[in-house]
């Protein structure tokens, strides 16, 4: 007969939990390449900077200076002028008796040097001496021949009057006379620095001065 098989069953040995530390799972390797460093740019050097965007200072100033010059040579040659020319080429005085005050008869040449008609606004004379500086208006033209009559010397030279409102066309020349009185005597006028004769004409910004 057969054997009959034992009903005893076989002891199994226990499981011992593992100690050691749990290995990682595996995945992408997330470790940096070692790269070698390359040349380091510097953005401040290369933008917004003065010793990148400007030119040399040296360049600069002589730029600056260049355009002053400009404007200086623009200036010179736009520059206010008298639109007449002259000389003043007669003095005749004579003294007022107990006045201490002497006439003088001024005689001059004035050229019109501009290219629009030159219409005579004022006339005035002025004195310069060791005391001092004075001013006078012209006499009328009306009133020469009385000046003339009374004062015989002031006739020496003169010419026709030159009064306000007068014209001179471009490029005319006249010879004419003014006569002031200056509150000097004759002595004092004669020991003069210098004697003036101003013609301000219409709508100009300088006087025509002419001055011996």
């Amino acid at each position: 007969m057969p054997e009959e098989s034992s009903s005893t069953p076989r002891s199994v040995p226990p499981v011992v939990p593992s100690t050691s530390p749990p290995t990682a799972a595996s995945g992408p390797d997330t470790t940096q390449p070692n790269v070698s460093p390359g040349p380091t740019i510097n953005i401040a050097d290369e933008f917004g900077t003065a010793k990148r965007n400007l030119p040399p200072a040296k360049i600069v100033l002589l730029a600056i200076a260049a355009v002053l010059v400009v404007v200086g040579v623009g200036s010179f040659l736009h520059r206010a002028r008298p639109q007449a020319s002259g000389s003043l080429d007669n003095a005749a005085a004579a003294e007022i008796p107990g006045q201490s005050s002497t006439l003088v008869a001024l005689t001059f040449t004035l050229r019109n040097t501009a290219d629009n008609i030159l219409y005579v606004h004022n006339i005035q004379g002025k004195l310069n001496t060791a005391s001092g500086e004075f001013s006078s208006e012209a006499v009328s033209a009306v009133d020469f021949g009385r000046y003339f009559q009374a004062f015989p010397a002031l006739k020496n030279g003169a010419q026709p009057a030159l009064s306000p409102e007068a014209k001179l066309q471009p490029g005319e020349s006249v010879t004419r006379t003014v006569i002031v009185a200056f509150p000097v005597n004759l002595v004092a006028f004669n020991q003069r620095h210098s004697v003036s004769v101003i013609i301000e004409p219409y709508d100009q910004p300088l006087p025509v001065i002419l001055t011996k």
